[in-house]
């Protein structure tokens, strides 16, 4: 497919964060995007509406194929979500229109010989984001994807000029009918890992099961060369944090040598000093008998361990260390990775934790930057809602005062599937098991606001966590909080 405007390209499922990364990237290019998809909901929508991407509500092959609109697409990009029974993928396959997968079009269309993925449990969006900042700053032009929105508006991703590439690298499945994770399209050559602990019970069921699909991403990358090539050029090259043993154990079962960074002592690359406010953190990164200051305005000390791994590979392919420190100081962060919706007597967050695991470490965050009661809003991702994760519950939300559940998202059940997903009362309860004892289940969205927004006081903060849109109810806490 060449890159000119002809060529046309329609997206199912186009609110997904990866595939309005994609068809972001495409438009930028000069290609026809259009898509469809069954809810909207900001930032993704909002960069699309902003950009003048044309979409959809719903799933209709006559608007798919609409002349005044490209006519039938030269391809089709189809989102996980998308069920093998939707109409317009249906039709593309009545009709042999070509489709692919986001992975695969990323894989096809962005990524470059030297390919840096960016993977782990946590902490790989912000960190992918922040090192395609730190090398566009270098003046390397390079192509990449994130999974999320950052604060200062940069598209979640673009086709650049350069030899580089950075990639988030999911574990989570590519689509329905390919079950691999979706970082096995991006071909890495560098690969930044940022921690390995057992996710997504839904796809994977066991720890095993999860660490296997690491085990093959770690197998993927070009060993070094035995002449002692450089990584820059001819990839080879793992960074690694070595605080947890998982990372050190699958390298050592794989025999790979890497470059370790975290806040132990045998860290190649070491970060201390740590100092957080609500203006951001600063601390020093220890290498090689070297100390490097460094000032980020993103929120939360968890942050040191991300920003030291991005300073380790981009170093470690060649970036200067001040034009990585200059970087760093200006990258604002992610949407919805604890981000200030409003801050003044009253702190609001939009924090996209999706897990009890990520809410655990949000929290611990805002708890030691604020003074004041913290109330978490919480809706977990389809996979936090199993039985198998009942267990990550326990304490998750011990650094919040009060949790509040409000009406789940309906979630496509599988009638053949025997385990049945949390509905909100159930999810209240499991979290007082886990040890909470003030937690409530609001089914109606007036009355949760009212409930969160009474007798707020200064250094409060109310925390609305999880992976969808909340409905309008960020919005409306805010215009309720200014407004006291």
């Amino acid at each position: 497919m060449k890159n000119t405007t002809t060529n046309k390209v329609h997206f199912i499922g186009i609110c997904g964060v990866g595939m309005s990364a994609i068809a972001t990237a495409l438009w930028q290019k000069g290609f026809k995007v259009t898509g469809s998809d069954s809810g909207f909901f900001p930032p993704v929508s909002t960069n699309l509406t902003n950009l003048g991407i044309p979409y959809y509500p719903g799933f209709h092959p006559e608007k798919m194929i609409d002349p005044a609109q490209g006519g039938v697409p030269d391809l089709v990009i189809v989102g996980n979500s998308i069920a093998t029974k939707n109409p317009e993928l249906a039709y593309v396959e009545e009709h042999h229109i070509p489709f692919m997968s986001f992975p695969e079009a990323a894989g096809t269309y962005l990524i470059k010989p030297q390919s840096i993925v960016v993977t782990g449990t946590y902490g790989k969006t912000t960190s992918s984001a922040l090192l395609a900042h730190i090398l566009r700053h270098a003046g390397l032009k390079p192509s990449y994807m994130t999974g999320g929105v950052t604060q200062d508006g940069t598209p979640s991703a673009a086709i650049g000029d350069g030899a580089w590439s950075v990639f988030e690298g999911d574990e989570y499945t590519t689509a329905k009918w390919d079950k691999r994770p979706k970082f096995a399209h991006y071909k890495p050559t560098h690969l930044m890992m940022t921690a390995v602990k057992w996710d997504h019970a839904d796809v994977y069921p066991t720890e095993q099961s999860y660490f296997d699909a690491f085990r093959a991403l770690i197998a993927s990358v070009p060993a070094p060369r035995a002449d002692g090539a450089s990584v820059t050029r001819d990839g080879g090259l793992i960074v690694a944090c070595t605080d947890t043993e998982t990372l050190p154990k699958l390298l050592a079962e794989a025999k790979r040598p890497f470059i370790s960074y975290g806040k132990n002592e045998k860290a190649d690359y070491r970060y201390e000093n740590v100092k957080g406010s609500h203006e951001g953190i600063a601390f020093d990164i220890v290498y090689n008998g070297k100390t490097y200051n460094i000032k980020s305005p993103l929120l939360g000390g968890y942050n040191a361990e991300n920003i030291t791994g991005c300073f380790a590979i981009a170093r470690e392919i060649g970036i200067a260390p001040g034009d990585i420190t200059d970087a760093i100081a200006t990258f604002q962060g992610m949407k919805r990775r604890l981000e200030k919706r409003y801050e003044n007597r009253v702190t609001i967050i939009d924090e996209h934790a999706h897990s009890p695991e990520k809410s655990k470490n949000a929290l611990k965050t805002l708890r030691s930057i604020y003074p004041g009661l913290i109330v978490s809003v919480y809706e977990p991702n389809s996979g936090n809602r199993t039985p198998q994760s009942k267990a990550e519950y326990k304490d998750a939300f011990k650094d919040a005062d009060t949790v509040v559940i409000p009406r789940l998202t309906k979630l496509k059940v599988d009638p053949t599937n025997p385990e049945k997903t949390f509905e909100g009362q159930e999810l209240a309860e499991t979290i007082r098991e886990g040890g909470h004892k003030d937690v409530h289940y609001i089914d109606d969205d007036e009355k949760l606001i009212a409930f969160v927004t009474a007798a707020r006081n200064d250094g409060d903060v109310i925390a609305f966590m999880g992976p969808h849109g909340f409905r309008g109810m960020i919005e409306e806490t805010v215009k309720k909080i200014a407004q006291k």
